[in-house]
C-alpha cells in the first residue's frame, strides 16, 4: 500500500515519514541543545557560541545539499533563499532580545535557558502559521495580495524606522499590554531565584522574573514571524521548506546570541537591507498573486498576463547581495564612526 503523502502546492509530494522523521529530528537537536547548554547554567565563551555556531549553520547547509539531491535543484535553491532570508530575520530578532535581557537584568548565566525555550515557542508558533498559511493559498489564490502588500508595508516601516534611528541594543524595551497585565496581576518574586521559573514561599507559588522574560520573548517571537513566514512564502510553495528553513534558522539562534552580543551594533544598516529585501519579496508576491488572479474587479477575474516573471535563483542573488552589501557598508560606517569618535578624543586630550 502506498505511504500517505502530504503535498505542498508544488505537487512535489513529501511523505508522511518524511515529515515525521524532521520534526522529530528537529526536536531532537533542540533537547540535544538543552542538555549540552541550558541544565548547567553558564555563560558561553566566545569559542564555545561560535564553534556551535558553525556546527549549526553548517548542519543547515548539510540539510539543503540533501533537499537538492534528493528531492530536485528546484527546491534546493528554494530551500537556500529560504533559510538564509529567515536566517536574516533571525539575525534582526537578536536586537530585541538583547534589549530584553538586559531590561529585565536577566544573569548571564541564565540567559540560555530563557533564549532556548522561547525559541521553542517561536518554533511552534510558526508552525501553526505555516499550516494555516498553506491551508490558505491552496484554496485562496488572492491571500498572496494580503501577503505582499502585508510584507511591502513591513517594509517601509522598517526602512522608516532605520533611515531615523540608528538601531542599537541600548535601546529600552516597551512591554505590551499582555506583559504589562501579567506584571500587574501576577504574584511574583522581585528577584531571579536562579533560573527557575516559580518558586514556592510560605505555602503559595510566586513566579519568577525569569518566566516573565520567556514570555516577552515568546511575544516578541509571534510579532516576528508575522513578517518570516509571508516572506519565505513569496521564495517557495512548498510547506516542507518553509518548516525546514525557520526550524534550522532558529536552530544555533542561541549561540548567535551570545557569539554576535555586542557586535551587533555594527550592524547599522542591518534594517535597511532587510526592508529592501522584504519588499523585493512582498512585490513578486504580488507579481504570482496577478499571474493567478481571480479575483472579479481585476482584470475580470482572469490571470494578467505579461508581467515579468522571478525566478528562485534570481531571488537569492537578490537576497544574498542585499545582505553582502548592507553589512560591509555597516562595517565601513562602524569603522568610520570608530576613528571620528577617536580623533575627537585625541583632540580633547
Amino acid at each position: 500500500m502506498e505511504e500517505t503523502a502530504i503535498t505542498g502546492l508544488a505537487a512535489d509530494p513529501v511523505t508522511t515519514w518524511v515529515w515525521l522523521a524532521t520534526i522529530a529530528g528537529i526536536l531532537g537537536l533542540f533537547i540535544f541543545d538543552f542538555f549540552t547548554h541550558v541544565r548547567k547554567p553558564h555563560e558561553p565563551t566566545f569559542r564555545e557560541a561560535g564553534l556551535w555556531s558553525i556546527f549549526y549553520i553548517s548542519l543547515a547547509l548539510l540539510f539543503g545539499v540533501g533537499v537538492w539531491y534528493l528531492w530536485d535543484r528546484q527546491h534546493g535553491i528554494e530551500y537556500f533563499a529560504g533559510f538564509i532570508t529567515e536566517k536574516s530575520l533571525s539575525v534582526d530578532n537578536l536586537f530585541v532580545f538583547v534589549i530584553i535581557m538586559r531590561s529585565f537584568a536577566v544573569p548571564r548565566a541564565y540567559q540560555q535557558k530563557a533564549l532556548l525555550i522561547g525559541i521553542v515557542m517561536a518554533l511552534a508558533m510558526r508552525g501553526i502559521f505555516i499550516a494555516l498559511g498553506a491551508a490558505a493559498i491552496e484554496r485562496f489564490a488572492w491571500v498572496f495580495y494580503i501577503f505582499g502588500l502585508f510584507l511591502i508595508f513591513t517594509a517601509y516601516k522598517l526602512a522608516k524606522e532605520s533611515l531615523s534611528t540608528v538601531k542599537s541594543t541600548e535601546e529600552a524595551y516597551e512591554p505590551n499590554a499582555i506583559i504589562l497585565y501579567v506584571q500587574r496581576h501576577l504574584p511574583t518574586v522581585p528577584d531571579f531565584r536562579g533560573n527557575a521559573l516559580t518558586v514556592i514561599e510560605n505555602g503559595k507559588r510566586y513566579f519568577t522574573p525569569m518566566f516573565i522574560v520567556i514570555l516577552a520573548l515568546g511575544m516578541t517571537d509571534l510579532l516576528f514571524a508575522l513578517d518570516s513566514i509571508p516572506a519565505i512564502y513569496g521564495l517557495t510553495d512548498a510547506p516542507y521548506i518553509v518548516f525546514a528553513a525557520n526550524a534550522f534558522a532558529l536552530l544555533g539562534l542561541l549561540q548567535l546570541y551570545f557569539l554576535l552580543g555586542g557586535l551587533l551594533d555594527l550592524l547599522v544598516y542591518l534594517g535597511i537591507g532587510l526592508s529592501l529585501i522584504l519588499a523585493f519579496i512582498g512585490g513578486k508576491l504580488i507579481i504570482h498573486a496577478m499571474e493567478a488572479n481571480t479575483l472579479p474587479f481585476l482584470n475580470g477575474g482572469q490571470p494578467i498576463e505579461g508581467l515579468p516573471h522571478i525566478e528562485t535563483p534570481f531571488s537569492l542573488t537578490v537576497i544574498v547581495g542585499i545582505l553582502v552589501v548592507t553589512t560591509v557598508l555597516s562595517l565601513l560606517k562602524s569603522r568610520s564612526d570608530a576613528r571620528k569618535l577617536l580623533g575627537m578624543d585625541n583632540k580633547s586630550a
